[in-house]
């Protein structure tokens, strides 16, 4: 299973709907694929006694799509140079070290600006790097992100589109070729 995640809260986010077109794709090559919005979060996960006590729903609606997955899509925004503290967040409540640990985890960086937000993937990667990640280097940047999508939210741009799926189809092998290092099989 892949698990996809809409790195920011903000409603009506382009970064929702570029992560439920990576969804669709991952499903047409066949895999099941669990969407995970962080608009959804519950708001007491900012209380200071959600580290020790997790808000009703988080567990079963957040953390365990990702510890079920056998990859991790981030499709995440940049916000002032960075990406969105809701993620950051949402990472520090998922339980360490297993959420990450030896997971294979791709990344999608959009943006209304030029860089496509290779800064906030960038930092991403290094956060998932210490987690013992597996991160997946073929990187999709999406500059001018409210140039690239139509009315609807889809992608207008076949050539991004084919990179999307490109992506999809080589980061579905890369997480099989790690299935033996993830179940313990292999040395890693």
């Amino acid at each position: 299973m892949i698990t996809v995640i809409a790195g920011t809260n903000r409603e009506g986010s382009n970064t929702l709907k570029v992560a439920k077109t990576v969804a669709t794709m991952h499903r047409e090559l066949g895999v099941e694929v669990k969407l995970v919005d962080l608009a959804g979060l519950p708001s007491a996960l900012l209380s200071p006694g959600a580290y020790a006590e997790k808000p009703e729903g988080f567990t079963e609606a957040f953390q365990k799509p990702v510890l079920d997955a056998d990859g991790v899509v981030i499709v995440t925004p940049e916000y002032n140079g960075g990406f969105p503290g809701v993620l950051k967040l949402f990472i520090d409540m998922l339980p360490f070290p297993e959420s990450f640990e030896k997971r294979p985890t791709a990344y999608i960086g959009l943006s209304a600006g030029a860089s496509g937000a290779l800064r906030p993937v960038e930092q991403l990667q290094m956060i998932f790097g210490y987690r013992n990640a597996f991160n997946f280097n073929k990187r999709v940047f999406m500059p001018g992100i409210g140039d690239l999508l139509d009315e609807s939210g889809a992608i207008k741009d076949d050539a991004l589109r084919g990179r999307l799926r490109e992506q999809a189809k080589d980061f579905q092998e890369f997480v099989a070729a790690l299935r033996p290092v993830r179940e313990g099989g292999a040395h890693g």
